[in-house]
């Protein structure tokens, strides 16, 4: 009996056994791609949940890509051209801003997480790219589809591709460089931040001894170029319209150098220690982790090919820290005035850059992963609570000057039906400032198209015979004036009018009846 019981033991012990082994954690890349995916999906829905509209941003392009333009009044055009095709396939909508945002930014943190692997390893990968989740560029405004966020996806793709170029010597990876550079540029002319990450590498590394690096270097500039002409070309039919913008909005401010210094260090210290500050909370717990149970280490690169490690160290170096000089630089040496979210596409980088200045004696490859993942469950939890809190709908001394807090659907359940009734039918077309416009025209049931700020030359895809045909509504923010009708008390600063067709008007006028006011 026993020998019998012991017979059926064993197979029932190898089978336990059998089932331990295959007890084995997910593949790296697989758990990051599964921990990205649940991060969006939360996010994404607490973000949708909470905001009363979409980012001025998302309306921008919502509005702009009615017409794929050569360029627009304020910025170059690919992320326009990119967004033309989810609209395409499930129409102009916030969720399909949003869904676009959250591509780009964790598309860019998956191209960050592939070359941290293949350069330190998988964990070390995995504890970057879990501190960059937690800046909160990347949580709290993933619903975010900009120019900003289309720039990090290109300087995440320069990155990787720079380093292909220069460990294979291959012109292929330089074109493929150059190519990426040439769509940045037209995503945003900050592109001119990663062009001077891939110089400063590229001397670092006496590129120039090397025939190979530097013809590699000028094809890479050559077919920047060339990706970016056409565009160039478009600038020049229109009166280099984005950069007068730039100018006149920010790189134009002219500050007294006091304010200059002022302002480029303010800066400094809001991308390090305001939107990273959570970043290095949670490498600041995995370094204390690593201290307290002796797990130190002299590098935290492989010096199996200590060439390799330098240059990898280097590149990394460059994408993380010049950036962060770059724009003070810009902010003191031109007196611009430095928009705070110029950081977005380049603050990624920054967590892996310092992980290499503390790389002599903290070894992050070591790092036991659940362990870390907890501590980032936790401070994405308490991340989440903030942004409950200062949502529309929360803690309200917090939230009144949100944009997210703007009740655009309250505004159309205003305006819809008198204003449908005063033009006699369809809205068309409403004109206004950008943001208020184009937030009322997604909200409204004709879905009207955007006159931004009542300008035909900023709003090609509004054809001056649609007007003619269906006139419009106007919108105006400010003191009410006679001729206009106030939206009501839920909008002190908002009245509205309608311009009737012209053809309504010529009927009117031969019949000798008085019209609507004329704007």
């Amino acid at each position: 009996m026993d020998s019998h019981a012991a017979v059926i033991a064993a197979p029932s012990s190898r089978l336990t056994s059998s089932r331990d082994a295959q007890r084995v954690t997910l593949r790296p890349s697989v758990l990051v791609a599964l921990t990205m995916l649940l991060f969006g999906v939360v996010w994404l829905a607490l973000l949708a949940h909470i905001s009363l509209s979409p980012p001025m941003d998302n309306i921008e392009q919502l509005t702009w890509v009615h017409s794929l333009e050569g360029g627009y009044y304020k910025h170059p055009p690919l992320p326009t051209w990119l967004f033309a095709l989810p609209v395409r396939l499930f129409g102009a909508t916030a969720w399909t801003s949003y869904l676009a945002g959250a591509v780009c930014t964790l598309g860019s943190m998956a191209l960050m997480w592939r070359l941290l692997a293949r350069l330190r390893g998988s964990r070390y990968a995995t504890v970057a790219l879990l501190a960059a989740l937690c800046i909160t560029y990347y949580n709290g405004r993933l619903n975010y589809y900009n120019h900003n966020v289309v720039l990090m996806l290109f300087s995440a793709a320069s990155a990787w591709l720079c380093w292909q170029a220069y460990r294979t010597r291959q012109s292929r990876w330089w074109v493929a460089l150059g190519l990426a550079l040439g769509l940045g540029a037209l995503a945003k002319y900050q592109i001119a931040v990663v062009g001077t990450c891939v110089l400063v590498f590229w001397l670092q590394q006496r590129g120039w001894r090397e025939p190979a690096h530097r013809e590699g270097l000028l094809l890479a500039t050559l077919v920047a170029l060339m990706v970016f002409s056409p565009h160039l070309a478009w600038l020049r039919t229109h009166d280099f319209g984005p950069i007068r913008y730039a100018t006149e909005s920010s790189l134009g401010a002219h500050f007294t150098w006091p304010h200059r210094w002022i302002g480029s260090v303010h800066w400094l210290i809001d991308q390090l220690f305001n939107r990273a500050l959570p970043a290095w909370l949670l490498l600041g717990l995995g370094a204390w982790r690593l201290r307290r149970h002796g797990l130190v280490t002299d590098s935290s690169y492989p010096r199996t090919a200590n060439e390799d490690g330098e240059s990898s160290r280097a590149l990394l170096l460059a994408w993380g820290l010049v950036p962060l000089f770059f724009m003070p630089a810009v902010g003191i040496l031109f007196g611009a005035d430095l928009q705070l979210h110029w950081g977005t596409p380049f603050l990624l980088f920054a967590v892996p850059a310092a992980m290499e200045l503390t790389g002599a004696s903290v070894a992050w490859g070591d790092i036991r992963q659940r362990t870390f993942f907890l501590w980032f469950a936790v401070l994405q939890g308490l991340l989440l609570l903030v942004t409950v809190l200062t949502a529309p709908n929360g803690l309200t001394a917090l939230n009144a000057q949100q944009w997210a807090a703007f009740d655009s659907a309250a505004l159309a359940q205003s305006i819809d039906a008198p204003a449908r009734a005063a033009l006699g039918g369809r809205i068309c077309v409403v004109a206004g400032p950008a943001a208020v416009a184009g937030a009322l025209a997604l909200r409204l049931v004709d879905h009207p198209l955007v006159l931004i700020d009542g300008r035909l030359d900023r709003s090609p895809w509004v054809d001056p015979q649609l007007l003619d045909r269906c006139g419009r509504l106007d919108l105006r923010e400010g003191e009410p004036r006679a001729d206009w009708i106030a939206v009501g008390a839920q909008f002190p600063r908002l009245s509205w009018r309608v311009e009737q067709p012209k053809s309504y008007t010529a009927t009117l006028m031969r019949m000798g009846r008085r019209i609507w006011p004329q704007p």
